[in-house]
């Protein structure tokens, strides 16, 4: 079963890239992962979570979907000078603000120049103050669309 968050995200926010690096950060069992693959079979996705029964029951589930370019792992298996084109997230907000906002910090630092994160959080647990902090630390940040209760948030990695 998808959380209705995840469902928003993946509805609401634009097509991943046809190809190049896509993070699904906090994987869970990969869905998100899943339907990026699918739409973008040129495409290298990454799956992470720090969990790992998540990253076993991601592979497996990308085997059984007949996704062969996904990447399951934990963050320390993604190379560190890896960039992304594209990242797409329901972030774990209930983790504490300090601790997401140094995990979306550390990711969204390794976008590729003019590439884009969507991030899906629930308005009632702190989406706005999410984007407010953002722009404070000097992001483009965009709210693409508000649905059931969340909000579909775009950064965009400054262009070289």
């Amino acid at each position: 079963r998808i959380d209705l968050g995840t469902l928003v995200l993946l509805k609401e926010a634009p097509a991943p890239p046809a190809g190049g690096e896509i993070l699904d950060l906090g994987a869970g069992y990969g869905p998100i992962a899943i339907v990026l693959a699918k739409a973008s079979p040129k495409a290298r996705v990454w799956a992470i979570d720090v969990n790992e029964r998540a990253v076993e029951l991601t592979r497996a589930n990308a085997v059984l979907s007949g996704t062969p370019n996904i990447t399951a792992g934990t963050p320390e298996e993604v190379p560190e000078h890896l960039q992304f084109d594209a990242i797409y997230s329901n972030p774990p907000v209930r983790i504490g603000k300090e601790p997401l906002r140094r995990l979306l910090s550390a990711w969204l630092d390794r976008l590729a120049a003019g590439g884009q994160a969507h991030l899906v959080v629930q308005r009632n647990l702190g989406s706005d103050s999410l984007v407010r902090w953002l722009r404070e630390t000097g992001r483009r940040v965009e709210r693409i669309k508000s649905k059931k209760g969340y909000r579909v948030i775009t950064v965009t990695a400054p262009t070289a």
